[in-house]
Protein backbone atom coordinates (compact mmCIF):
# COMPACT_ATOMS: atom_id res chain seq x y z
CA UNK A 1 0.00 0.00 0.00
CA UNK A 2 1.43 3.73 -0.84
CA UNK A 3 -0.40 6.33 1.54
CA UNK A 4 -0.97 9.39 -0.53
CA UNK A 5 -1.26 13.18 1.44
CA UNK A 6 -4.56 13.05 1.07
CA UNK A 7 -7.65 10.83 -0.29
CA UNK A 8 -7.52 7.33 -1.04
CA UNK A 9 -4.56 5.28 -0.88
CA UNK A 10 -2.98 2.62 -3.83
CA UNK A 11 -2.57 -0.80 -3.39
CA UNK A 12 -0.71 -2.74 -5.98
CA UNK A 13 -0.62 -6.60 -6.44
CA UNK A 14 0.59 -9.67 -8.75
CA UNK A 15 -0.38 -13.07 -9.34
CA UNK A 16 -0.10 -15.45 -12.78
CA UNK A 17 -0.33 -19.08 -13.17
CA UNK A 18 0.18 -22.18 -15.34
CA UNK A 19 -3.46 -22.51 -16.85
CA UNK A 20 -5.95 -24.79 -14.57
CA UNK A 21 -8.20 -25.91 -17.31
CA UNK A 22 -7.97 -26.87 -20.77
CA UNK A 23 -10.08 -23.91 -22.26
CA UNK A 24 -7.73 -20.58 -23.09
CA UNK A 25 -11.09 -18.70 -22.49
CA UNK A 26 -11.67 -19.62 -19.28
CA UNK A 27 -8.40 -19.83 -18.30
CA UNK A 28 -7.84 -16.50 -19.09
CA UNK A 29 -10.67 -15.61 -17.29
CA UNK A 30 -10.13 -17.44 -14.08
CA UNK A 31 -6.79 -15.80 -14.32
CA UNK A 32 -8.01 -12.60 -14.28
CA UNK A 33 -10.60 -13.00 -11.52
CA UNK A 34 -7.34 -14.62 -9.27
CA UNK A 35 -5.28 -11.56 -9.88
CA UNK A 36 -8.17 -8.96 -9.01
CA UNK A 37 -8.90 -11.11 -5.71
CA UNK A 38 -5.91 -9.47 -3.31
CA UNK A 39 -7.38 -6.30 -4.03
CA UNK A 40 -11.06 -6.74 -3.00
CA UNK A 41 -9.57 -8.93 0.60
CA UNK A 42 -7.99 -5.67 0.92
CA UNK A 43 -11.55 -3.86 0.98
CA UNK A 44 -9.73 -1.85 -2.15
CA UNK A 45 -11.30 -1.29 -5.55
CA UNK A 46 -9.27 -2.79 -8.76
CA UNK A 47 -8.61 0.02 -11.44
CA UNK A 48 -6.31 -0.32 -13.93
CA UNK A 49 -4.46 -3.50 -15.01
CA UNK A 50 -0.98 -5.01 -16.71
CA UNK A 51 -0.99 -8.12 -18.11
CA UNK A 52 1.54 -10.77 -17.30
CA UNK A 53 2.27 -13.87 -20.17
CA UNK A 54 4.31 -16.21 -20.80
CA UNK A 55 3.83 -18.54 -23.99
CA UNK A 56 6.47 -21.29 -25.96
CA UNK A 57 7.95 -20.35 -29.14
CA UNK A 58 6.13 -23.39 -30.92
CA UNK A 59 2.89 -25.61 -30.41
CA UNK A 60 0.52 -23.05 -29.57
CA UNK A 61 -1.87 -21.76 -32.12
CA UNK A 62 -1.93 -17.70 -32.02
CA UNK A 63 -5.86 -18.43 -31.70
CA UNK A 64 -5.34 -20.05 -28.45
CA UNK A 65 -3.50 -16.75 -27.14
CA UNK A 66 -6.05 -14.45 -28.22
CA UNK A 67 -9.14 -16.30 -26.73
CA UNK A 68 -6.95 -16.11 -23.72
CA UNK A 69 -6.30 -12.37 -23.71
CA UNK A 70 -9.70 -12.15 -24.23
CA UNK A 71 -11.19 -14.24 -21.57
CA UNK A 72 -8.97 -11.90 -19.01
CA UNK A 73 -10.14 -8.54 -20.82
CA UNK A 74 -13.98 -9.43 -20.34
CA UNK A 75 -13.42 -10.07 -16.74
CA UNK A 76 -11.61 -7.00 -16.62
CA UNK A 77 -14.01 -5.31 -18.36
CA UNK A 78 -16.74 -7.30 -15.60
CA UNK A 79 -15.04 -5.86 -13.27
CA UNK A 80 -14.56 -2.34 -14.19
CA UNK A 81 -10.78 -2.28 -14.74
CA UNK A 82 -9.10 -0.86 -17.54
CA UNK A 83 -6.33 -2.87 -19.36
CA UNK A 84 -3.33 -0.64 -19.71
CA UNK A 85 -0.81 -2.80 -21.68
CA UNK A 86 1.56 -5.89 -20.30
CA UNK A 87 4.21 -7.75 -20.94
CA UNK A 88 4.97 -10.81 -22.93
CA UNK A 89 7.88 -13.29 -23.11
CA UNK A 90 8.54 -16.64 -24.49
CA UNK A 91 8.75 -19.90 -21.92
CA UNK A 92 8.06 -23.26 -22.40
CA UNK A 93 5.22 -23.24 -19.96
CA UNK A 94 2.18 -21.56 -19.87
CA UNK A 95 1.87 -18.38 -17.87
CA UNK A 96 -0.64 -15.81 -17.95
CA UNK A 97 -2.11 -13.01 -15.01
CA UNK A 98 -1.70 -9.40 -13.88
CA UNK A 99 -0.35 -6.83 -12.28
CA UNK A 100 -3.35 -4.80 -10.41
CA UNK A 101 -3.86 -1.30 -9.06
CA UNK A 102 -6.13 -0.03 -6.90
CA UNK A 103 -7.59 2.12 -4.00
CA UNK A 104 -8.47 1.46 -0.60
CA UNK A 105 -9.87 4.18 1.69
CA UNK A 106 -6.61 4.27 4.16
CA UNK A 107 -8.79 4.28 7.15
CA UNK A 108 -10.47 1.17 6.35
CA UNK A 109 -8.08 -1.49 4.95
CA UNK A 110 -8.76 -5.20 5.92
CA UNK A 111 -5.77 -6.95 6.65
CA UNK A 112 -5.57 -10.33 7.93
CA UNK A 113 -4.29 -9.34 11.77
CA UNK A 114 -7.68 -8.06 13.36
CA UNK A 115 -9.41 -10.85 14.01
CA UNK A 116 -11.08 -11.07 17.68
CA UNK A 117 -11.63 -13.66 20.01
CA UNK A 118 -15.96 -13.97 19.88
CA UNK A 119 -15.80 -13.28 15.84
CA UNK A 120 -17.84 -15.53 13.49
CA UNK A 121 -15.88 -16.62 10.59
CA UNK A 122 -17.60 -16.58 7.49
CA UNK A 123 -16.15 -18.37 3.77
CA UNK A 124 -17.84 -17.31 0.85
CA UNK A 125 -16.66 -19.68 -2.00
CA UNK A 126 -16.36 -23.47 -1.66
CA UNK A 127 -12.78 -25.65 -1.44
CA UNK A 128 -11.48 -28.20 -3.95
CA UNK A 129 -10.22 -26.48 -7.12
CA UNK A 130 -6.63 -27.82 -6.41
CA UNK A 131 -7.29 -31.42 -6.44
CA UNK A 132 -10.04 -30.51 -9.14
CA UNK A 133 -7.36 -28.96 -11.30
CA UNK A 134 -5.13 -32.12 -10.58
CA UNK A 135 -7.65 -33.93 -12.17
CA UNK A 136 -7.87 -31.87 -15.04
CA UNK A 137 -4.68 -32.58 -15.84
CA UNK A 138 -4.88 -36.21 -16.14
CA UNK A 139 -8.41 -36.38 -17.52
CA UNK A 140 -10.02 -37.44 -14.30
CA UNK A 141 -11.97 -35.12 -13.80
CA UNK A 142 -16.14 -35.62 -13.81
CA UNK A 143 -17.57 -32.90 -16.20
CA UNK A 144 -20.48 -32.21 -13.90
CA UNK A 145 -17.17 -31.09 -11.19
CA UNK A 146 -15.52 -29.48 -13.47
CA UNK A 147 -18.00 -26.93 -14.40
CA UNK A 148 -18.92 -26.19 -10.79
CA UNK A 149 -15.09 -25.47 -10.12
CA UNK A 150 -15.09 -23.30 -13.18
CA UNK A 151 -17.73 -21.14 -12.65
CA UNK A 152 -16.51 -20.86 -8.65
CA UNK A 153 -13.06 -19.77 -10.14
CA UNK A 154 -14.49 -17.64 -12.94
CA UNK A 155 -16.50 -15.62 -10.34
CA UNK A 156 -15.02 -12.00 -9.27
CA UNK A 157 -15.03 -11.46 -5.22
CA UNK A 158 -16.32 -8.10 -5.95
CA UNK A 159 -19.77 -9.09 -5.28
CA UNK A 160 -18.65 -10.11 -1.21
CA UNK A 161 -16.57 -7.26 -1.16
CA UNK A 162 -19.14 -4.81 -2.01
CA UNK A 163 -21.71 -6.62 0.05
CA UNK A 164 -19.54 -6.06 3.22
CA UNK A 165 -17.75 -2.32 2.12
CA UNK A 166 -20.29 -0.82 4.94
CA UNK A 167 -19.87 -3.33 7.68
CA UNK A 168 -18.09 -1.79 10.73
CA UNK A 169 -17.75 -5.17 12.06
CA UNK A 170 -15.70 -6.83 9.60
CA UNK A 171 -12.54 -6.76 12.07
CA UNK A 172 -10.05 -9.07 9.37
CA UNK A 173 -10.43 -10.54 5.75
CA UNK A 174 -7.97 -12.42 3.73
CA UNK A 175 -8.68 -14.46 0.08
CA UNK A 176 -8.26 -18.53 0.21
CA UNK A 177 -5.44 -18.81 -3.14
CA UNK A 178 -2.52 -21.19 -2.77
CA UNK A 179 -1.88 -21.32 0.87
CA UNK A 180 -5.41 -23.46 1.15
CA UNK A 181 -7.59 -22.72 3.87
CA UNK A 182 -4.73 -24.06 6.80
CA UNK A 183 -2.69 -21.82 5.43
CA UNK A 184 -4.58 -18.77 5.09
CA UNK A 185 -6.36 -19.25 7.86
CA UNK A 186 -3.22 -20.00 10.16
CA UNK A 187 -1.50 -16.64 9.16
CA UNK A 188 -4.55 -14.70 10.22
CA UNK A 189 -4.87 -16.49 13.36
CA UNK A 190 -0.78 -15.98 14.20
CA UNK A 191 -1.55 -12.32 12.98
CA UNK A 192 -4.26 -11.82 15.26
CA UNK A 193 -2.89 -13.94 18.27
CA UNK A 194 -5.74 -15.99 18.44
CA UNK A 195 -7.03 -19.48 17.57
CA UNK A 196 -9.59 -20.20 14.64
CA UNK A 197 -12.34 -22.92 15.39
CA UNK A 198 -13.55 -24.53 12.02
CA UNK A 199 -16.54 -26.79 12.09
CA UNK A 200 -15.61 -29.23 9.74
CA UNK A 201 -19.29 -30.17 8.50
CA UNK A 202 -19.89 -26.24 7.80
CA UNK A 203 -16.66 -26.32 5.06
CA UNK A 204 -18.39 -25.86 2.09
CA UNK A 205 -16.66 -28.16 -0.68
CA UNK A 206 -17.27 -28.46 -4.58
CA UNK A 207 -19.92 -30.89 -5.33
CA UNK A 208 -18.20 -34.23 -5.84
CA UNK A 209 -14.66 -33.43 -4.88
CA UNK A 210 -14.58 -35.49 -2.04
CA UNK A 211 -15.04 -38.70 -3.69
CA UNK A 212 -11.59 -37.29 -6.03
CA UNK A 213 -9.07 -36.70 -3.28
CA UNK A 214 -7.53 -39.72 -3.04
CA UNK A 215 -6.01 -40.12 -6.56
CA UNK A 216 -5.17 -36.30 -7.00
CA UNK A 217 -3.26 -34.44 -4.63
CA UNK A 218 -1.03 -31.90 -5.97
CA UNK A 219 1.98 -30.88 -4.85
CA UNK A 220 1.14 -28.02 -3.47
CA UNK A 221 -1.06 -29.81 -0.96
CA UNK A 222 1.55 -32.33 0.33
CA UNK A 223 3.36 -28.76 0.82
CA UNK A 224 1.11 -26.80 2.60
CA UNK A 225 0.54 -29.63 4.74
CA UNK A 226 4.44 -29.60 5.63
CA UNK A 227 4.63 -26.26 6.33
CA UNK A 228 1.24 -25.80 8.13
CA UNK A 229 0.46 -28.93 9.93
CA UNK A 230 2.47 -28.68 12.93
CA UNK A 231 -0.48 -25.91 13.66
CA UNK A 232 -3.54 -27.20 13.09
CA UNK A 233 -5.68 -29.71 14.73
CA UNK A 234 -7.46 -32.23 13.92
CA UNK A 235 -11.09 -33.68 15.59
CA UNK A 236 -11.03 -37.55 15.71
CA UNK A 237 -14.20 -37.77 13.34
CA UNK A 238 -12.62 -35.30 10.16
CA UNK A 239 -12.50 -37.78 7.84
CA UNK A 240 -8.87 -37.91 5.65
CA UNK A 241 -9.97 -36.80 2.43
CA UNK A 242 -11.62 -33.59 4.10
CA UNK A 243 -8.24 -32.75 6.23
CA UNK A 244 -6.47 -32.92 2.56
CA UNK A 245 -8.79 -30.53 1.48
CA UNK A 246 -8.27 -28.10 3.99
CA UNK A 247 -4.50 -27.92 2.92
CA UNK A 248 -5.23 -28.19 -0.86
CA UNK A 249 -4.17 -25.04 -2.56
CA UNK A 250 -6.97 -23.17 -4.02
CA UNK A 251 -7.21 -20.88 -7.26
CA UNK A 252 -9.54 -17.73 -7.22
CA UNK A 253 -11.24 -18.91 -4.01
CA UNK A 254 -13.46 -16.97 -1.61
CA UNK A 255 -12.71 -14.37 0.97
CA UNK A 256 -12.75 -15.31 4.62
CA UNK A 257 -13.69 -13.27 6.71
CA UNK A 258 -13.76 -12.81 11.00
CA UNK A 259 -16.56 -10.28 11.52
CA UNK A 260 -17.91 -9.17 14.99
CA UNK A 261 -20.55 -11.85 16.25
CA UNK A 262 -23.17 -8.90 16.46
CA UNK A 263 -22.98 -7.89 12.99
CA UNK A 264 -22.32 -11.73 11.36
CA UNK A 265 -26.22 -12.63 11.09
CA UNK A 266 -26.28 -8.95 8.85
CA UNK A 267 -22.90 -9.73 7.20
CA UNK A 268 -23.72 -13.46 5.90
CA UNK A 269 -27.48 -11.66 5.02
CA UNK A 270 -26.12 -9.00 2.91
CA UNK A 271 -23.41 -11.77 1.04
CA UNK A 272 -26.37 -13.86 0.42
CA UNK A 273 -28.58 -10.95 -1.40
CA UNK A 274 -25.34 -10.42 -3.56
CA UNK A 275 -25.56 -13.77 -4.85
CA UNK A 276 -22.66 -14.94 -2.93
CA UNK A 277 -22.68 -18.24 -1.48
CA UNK A 278 -21.65 -18.02 2.05
CA UNK A 279 -21.67 -19.94 4.98
CA UNK A 280 -20.88 -19.79 8.69
CA UNK A 281 -17.62 -21.83 9.15
CA UNK A 282 -16.48 -21.53 12.89
CA UNK A 283 -15.77 -18.95 15.34
CA UNK A 284 -12.33 -17.25 16.77
CA UNK A 285 -11.16 -18.38 20.32
CA UNK A 286 -8.57 -16.87 22.60
CA UNK A 287 -5.07 -18.01 21.46
CA UNK A 288 -3.88 -21.58 22.30
CA UNK A 289 -1.19 -24.27 21.21
CA UNK A 290 -2.68 -24.60 17.90
CA UNK A 291 -3.43 -21.72 15.12
CA UNK A 292 -6.66 -23.83 13.67
CA UNK A 293 -9.09 -26.49 15.02
CA UNK A 294 -10.76 -28.03 12.99
CA UNK A 295 -13.50 -30.59 14.34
Amino acid sequence: MYAWESGPALVQTVDFFTPIVDDPYLYGQIAAANSLSDVYAMGGRPLTALAIAAFPQDGLHLDDIAQIFRGGFDKLREAGVALLGGHTVQDREIKFGYSVTGSVDPKRILTNAGARAGDRLILTKPLGTGIIGTAIKFGRAPEGVVEHAVASMRTLNKAAAEAIAGIDGVHACTDITGFGLAGHGSEMAAASRVTLALDALALPLIPGVTEMVSANKSGGLGTNRQHFAAGVEFGAGVTDELQDLVFDPQTSGGLFLSVDPDEADFALEALQKAGVPAVFVGTVEREGDKRLIVS
